[in-house]
């Protein structure tokens, strides 16, 4: 997706729940969330549904193989220790917690366009891109200057 995507975790992330949390972007987790991966303890192997990718680029590899080799909870705070989660909230708060950070995000996105807007502006009003579309065609290093003088001359 090319926007961010916010997982709030609000219970178990076990196994296939494990994975689909680490494809979060940012991680939120309850204080009673917890995690555990979940095949080695099933018999199968602790790569499941890219697992053994995911896991150790969030909370490195030593870390990853030891909760992916025995199977066992890390729970929201130590997910929030290792980095396996951005943050930790109470319960009754989790929603309200990524909804904020979404808020936050589209604030950001939304100055971000802002600003590519009065770049466009800024390169139409000084005449820089005609000096560089100039300068490519003569073979020359551009002459950017900082106000509307170039466009006169």
């Amino acid at each position: 997706m090319h926007q961010p995507v916010i997982g709030a975790i609000n219970g178990a992330a076990i196994g296939g729940g494990l994975c689909l949390a680490l494809a979060f972007d940012i991680r939120v987790a309850a204080a009673s969330a917890y995690f555990r991966a979940a095949g080695i303890s099933n018999g199968l192997s602790s790569a499941e549904l890219g697992l053994s990718y995911l896991l150790p680029r969030a909370v490195g590899s030593s870390r990853a193989f030891e909760i992916m080799l025995t199977g066992r909870d890390v729970d929201a705070a130590e997910a929030d220790r290792i980095g396996l989660v951005s943050q930790v909230t109470a319960d009754a708060d989790l929603l309200e917690t990524c909804y904020g950070i979404g808020t936050r995000i589209a604030g950001l996105e939304a100055h971000m366009h802002h600003e590519g807007i009065a770049q466009l502006y800024v390169r139409n009003l000084t005449g820089n891109f005609e000096e560089m579309i100039r300068a490519r065609k003569d073979g020359r290093a551009p002459v950017y200057l900082d106000d509307t003088r170039q466009k006169q001359g």
